[in-house]
Order: structure tokens, then C-alpha cells, then sequence
């Protein structure tokens, strides 16, 4: 499948969902389908607001500095970005102090989820230059890069990993001109995604990515025999490369293969997403617990976003897909006080943290619904 017909519209679509047994149709029963126009920017920010402001309010301390609490600071400082709230800047600055701008496993850590924290320090470095704001997560990196076996690259052995650790690593080579970065970040992501476990995690048939090992064919699969991709592994990684695009010199030389699979990724799951505007959590069989999910939607909603408006696919086709998942998220998971359900907790695959109700919820499904409004209200007027 070349660019060309990946850009094509809807016959990419099409041809996508005929790819991979199981990875066609939305699920049925379904509601009402939202509409496919995009909300004004004030009706999106609005909404951003909301939701971000329950969650501070209900949530006096902080957190920790882990990947999942992490993740809503991400999108936390992009509302920022966005908005120029100090309140969001300052409940996020104190965050940061708390943890000493540290990492969970110390300098030392090789972990992904223990570099995610290193995004938003990275952010509030960008708002704020000092030095000591990125003192942890430059030498964790710098470690891997130069000093800690240097040829090891398989840290990343499951596919959230690429959004934990692949937006730092192009960042601080940005930041500090340094292309080993670059080179060590492609390093891990080509043994994430064509080594790792034999074949890698991608599927390159379908352009969607298993979680880990365990899920490759022939493994695990659906209770009808049907592949497991799981939608929030797979948002992880349209997050990761919508971040790390961002950063990256076009020139960079392997921006051209970073651009082409996720161009890959948001036509395939542009293919089956669901009448509701959301993703079921397993991508690949409509029948597999069924339902809208939260964290993968607003994830897929923030990649294909990114894609419009990097002219990636053409907005005339995927432009609706990233509404119907906007409008999906706001009449449905967002409650009138802001709180945001219909999230999949904690886990690893399709079966975990069931059931997902409207009033489940957590703080890196927070951070990827306000990562994609924010991406959204750019393309909005």
C-alpha cells in the first residue's frame, strides 16, 4: 500500500479494514452518530476547561511522577499552551517542585514509563529556561545515549513505550543539537517495531501495532479467534509519533518513516471507528467487549488531528473521523461537572479494568482528551 493510496480517502479507508481478519465495522447498537462538523474553538476550549478543572479540583495533591499521572500533565501544559491560564501553569510548576524534577528509578532508569514525567518537564523548562528544571531527564538520556550500553535497544519492549520515551529523546536532541538522540531514539523504536518478539510489533498489513509479544499472531486472540490490538496501545503510539513529529527537522532522516506510519495508523483506525464517534478496545474484533472507550478515542482523536494539519491525509476525508470522535467524547464521556468516564483503567489488553462505565475515569485519559481539544481548536475557527 503506497502514500498515494494511503491519502486516497475513502477507498484507503476501505481497503484498510479488509486487511487484517476481524478489523472491520464499527460495533452495532450503537447511539446516534455525532456530527462530523468540528466545533467552534471557543465551544472546544470551553470544554477543555471544564474537564481540566474538575480534575484539579478534585485533586488537591498533586500526584506522583509516574507515566499515567505524567500523561495528564502533558495535556495539562498544552491547555496552557493554548489558553495562557496561569492557574494550569502554576498547579503543574508545583507538581514538578514536588518531585524535584526527578524520575521515578533515578537517572539511572532505562524504564519508558519512568521518562514520561521528562515531557512536562521539558514543557515547563520551554515556558521557564532553568537548567535544573531537565538536569534528571538529560542524564537518564544521555545514559542510554553514551555511556550505559549504548548498543542496547530493547528497552522498549511494549508499544505505550513510544510515547513515554520517543517525544523526550527527540526533544532533548533538539534542545541541545545533538543528533545521537535522534539516532538512539530510532534505535529503540526499530527494534520496538520490527524485532521485538521475531516480527516486531507493527503490523505491517494493517498498519496497527500489538502491544507486546505475548499478543503476536498465533498467541493471544479474541474470544472468536480474532487478533488482539489494543485501541489504547495503539493510541499510545499515534501520541508518541504526533509528539515526536512536533520536535523533529523535517530533515531529520527518519521523519519520512515516522510520518508514513502514522499516516498508516489514523487510516486504519480511521476504518473502524465506531458510529458513536469512539473505538472499541480491541481494534481488530468489534465483538470483543464492546463499547465506548475513553483513552484510546481522545488519543486516535489527537493523532488524526495532528495528521490533518501537518498534511499527512487530506482533511476532506479524516477531518469527520476526528469530529465524530471529538463530538463522541463531549456528549458522551464528559459529564456536565467535567468529569471524563468511560475510561479503560489501568492495563494491558481489551480484558482489563472492566467494565468501563461513565463513571470510570483516570488521570492519563484526562491528559489525552485535553492533548486532543487542543490539537483540535487548531483546526477549528
Amino acid at each position: 500500500m503506497d502514500r498515494r493510496h494511503l491519502l486516497a480517502g475513502g477507498a484507503a479507508l476501505a481497503a484498510t479494514a479488509s486487511v487484517l481478519p476481524g478489523l472491520a465495522g464499527p460495533a452495532t447498537a450503537a447511539p446516534a452518530a455525532p456530527s462530523p462538523q468540528l466545533p467552534s474553538r471557543a465551544a472546544i476550549i470551553s470544554v477543555l476547561r471544564r474537564v481540566a478543572d474538575h480534575w484539579i479540583g478534585a485533586h488537591s495533591n498533586s500526584g506522583d511522577n509516574g507515566w499515567a499521572n505524567a500523561t495528564f500533565f502533558s495535556g495539562l501544559l498544552a491547555l496552557h499552551r493554548l489558553t495562557g491560564d496561569t492557574r494550569y501553569l502554576g498547579y503543574a510548576r508545583g507538581w514538578a517542585e514536588k518531585h524535584a524534577y526527578g524520575l521515578m528509578g533515578g537517572v539511572s532508569t532505562r524504564h519508558a514509563d519512568n521518562h514520561c514525567a521528562g515531557q512536562a518537564y521539558l514543557d515547563l523548562y520551554e515556558i521557564e529556561p532553568e537548567e535544573q528544571k531537565l538536569t534528571a531527564i538529560e542524564a537518564s538520556l544521555r545514559r542510554m545515549v553514551y555511556t550505559d550500553q549504548p548498543a542496547k535497544n530493547d528497552d522498549w519492549w511494549w508499544d505505550d513505550a513510544l510515547h513515554m520515551a520517543m517525544p523526550p529523546f527527540a526533544r532533548i536532541g533538539a534542545l541541545r543539537g545533538d543528533p545521537q538522540y535522534w539516532e538512539k531514539l530510532y534505535s529503540l523504536y526499530h527494534h520496538t517495531k520490527q524485532v521485538r518478539g521475531g516480527p516486531g510489533l507493527y503490523d505491517a498489513g494493517s498498519g496497527l501495532w500489538y502491544r507486546d509479544d505475548r499478543f503476536l499472531p498465533g498467541k493471544i486472540t479474541s474470544p472468536s479467534g480474532k487478533p488482539v490490538l489494543w485501541s489504547r496501545g495503539n493510541g499510545w503510539v499515534a501520541g508518541g509519533h504526533t509528539k515526536t513529529l512536533k520536535v523533529l527537522p523535517a530533515g531529520e532522516r527518519h521523519v519520512a518513516e515516522y510520518r508514513d506510519t502514522l499516516t498508516r495508523l489514523v487510516t486504519a483506525t480511521a476504518a473502524v471507528q465506531r458510529t458513536d464517534g469512539f473505538w472499541n478496545v480491541n481494534l481488530a474484533d468489534a465483538s470483543h467487549l464492546p463499547g465506548p472507550e475513553t483513552s484510546g478515542t481522545a488519543f486516535f482523536a489527537y493523532g488524526t488531528a495532528y495528521a490533518i494539519s501537518a498534511g499527512l491525509v487530506t482533511g476532506a476525508a479524516f477531518l469527520p473521523v476526528a469530529a465524530r470522535a471529538w463530538n463522541g467524547l463531549v456528549t458522551t464521556a464528559v459529564h456536565p461537572d467535567g468529569f471524563l468516564g468511560y475510561v479503560q483503567k489501568v492495563g494491558d489488553r481489551p480484558e482489563s479494568s472492566q467494565p468501563i462505565t461513565y463513571d470510570s475515569t483516570a488521570d492519563f485519559a484526562v491528559g489525552a482528551f485535553l492533548l486532543a481539544g487542543t490539537e483540535l481548536a487548531g483546526l477549528a475557527v
